[in-house]
C-alpha cells in the first residue's frame, strides 16, 4: 500500500496545478498552444513563461470588460485585423498607461552618452580572389590553400596582375570584373573577411590567405571610407521611439503588477522582474 502511495503522490506532483485567476480556468490546452511562442532551456521553462503571458492577458481582459471598454479591432494595410481580445487589451493600455513625450533634452542626453551607437559604419573597396573548398573536405580546402598561398606569392612579385589572376583563378561572379567587390559596409560579409579587412592599409593585399564558410580569399583593399558621428538631428526620432518605448514597458509591467497585486492567481506566480509585457 504505502508503494502504492508513493506512486499517487509522484503522479500527482508531476501533474501541473490548475491555473485560475480570478476563478477563470486557463485551459490546458490554451497553454498547450501558447508554449510554442516560448523557446526555452527546457519544457518546464516554457511552460511557465506559456502561463505567465496567459495570465497576464486573462487580467487584462477582466479588467477591460469591468471597465466596459467596447474594443473596436484596427486593421493593416494588408487587410489582417485584431482579434476583439487584442483590441481590448490594447484600448485598456492606451486607456490605462500614461507615457510621457521624450523631451528634446532627454534625447540629446542619450546621444552624448552613448556615442559609439550613433556612428556610420566604415566602408571598404576590396577586390578578392576565391578559391572554393569546403573546410569538410580536407583534401579540396588542401588545395585550396596552396593555390591562395602561391597566389599570394605571384601577387608580392608583381601587384598589378591581380585583376588578371582574379579573372583566371577565382571561383566568385566577380571574376569577371578583376574580382572587384565594389562597396562593402558592416554586416556585409563574413566575420572573417571584414577582419582581414580592417587589418589592411589602402592598396594591400593580405600577406596570407583568409579563410571564411565560402573558401579561402585572397583580398585587396583598394579605398576606405571611414566611419563618423551622425548627426543629433538624424537619429533624435530614433532615439525618443526607443526612450519612449523603454517607459512604456516598465509602465505596463507597472500597471500588470497592480492588477496583479488585487488578484486572486491560482497555479501561477507572476515573478515582479519577469512579468511578460504586453506587445
Amino acid at each position: 500500500m504505502e508503494v502504492f502511495a508513493i506512486g499517487r503522490r509522484q503522479a500527482e506532483a508531476a501533474t501541473p496545478p490548475v491555473v485560475r485567476v480570478n476563478g477563470v480556468v486557463i485551459a490546458p490546452a490554451a497553454i498547450a498552444r501558447e508554449i510554442q511562442h516560448h523557446p526555452a532551456s527546457s519544457p518546464a521553462e516554457a511552460r511557465r513563461a506559456a502561463v505567465e503571458a496567459l495570465v497576464v492577458r486573462e487580467l487584462l481582459l477582466q479588467e477591460a470588460r469591468l471597465l466596459g471598454l467596447d474594443p473596436a479591432p484596427a486593421e493593416d494595410d494588408e487587410g489582417r485585423r485584431e482579434t476583439e481580445e487584442e483590441a481590448l487589451i490594447h484600448q485598456l493600455v492606451e486607456h490605462e498607461v500614461a507615457v510621457p513625450t521624450a523631451e528634446d533634452s532627454e534625447c540629446r542626453r542619450f546621444y552624448d552618452a552613448n556615442p559609439g551607437q550613433f556612428r556610420s559604419p566604415a566602408i571598404f573597396e576590396a577586390s578578392h580572389i576565391l578559391f572554393s573548398a569546403s573546410r569538410m573536405d580536407e583534401d579540396a580546402f588542401a588545395e585550396a590553400l596552396r593555390l591562395a598561398e602561391a597566389a599570394i606569392a605571384a601577387l608580392s612579385e608583381a601587384p598589378q596582375r591581380f585583376e588578371e589572376l582574379a579573372r583566371s583563378l577565382s571561383a566568385c561572379p566577380s571574376a569577371a570584373s578583376g574580382g572587384n567587390l565594389g562597396q562593402i559596409s558592416t554586416g556585409q560579409v563574413t566575420p572573417e573577411f571584414e577582419e582581414a579587412l580592417a587589418g589592411l592599409t589602402v592598396g594591400q593585399i593580405t600577406p596570407e590567405p583568409v579563410a571564411t564558410p565560402y573558401g579561402v580569399h585572397v583580398i585587396r583593399l583598394t579605398r576606405r571610407i571611414e566611419g563618423g558621428a551622425v548627426p543629433f538631428e538624424a537619429v533624435r526620432e530614433r532615439i525618443a521611439a526607443w526612450l519612449e518605448g523603454r517607459v512604456w514597458r516598465r509602465a505596463v509591467a507597472q500597471y500588470v503588477r497592480i492588477l496583479a497585486g488585487r488578484a486572486v492567481i491560482e497555479g501561477c506566480r507572476l515573478d515582479s522582474a519577469e512579468t511578460p509585457l504586453v506587445q
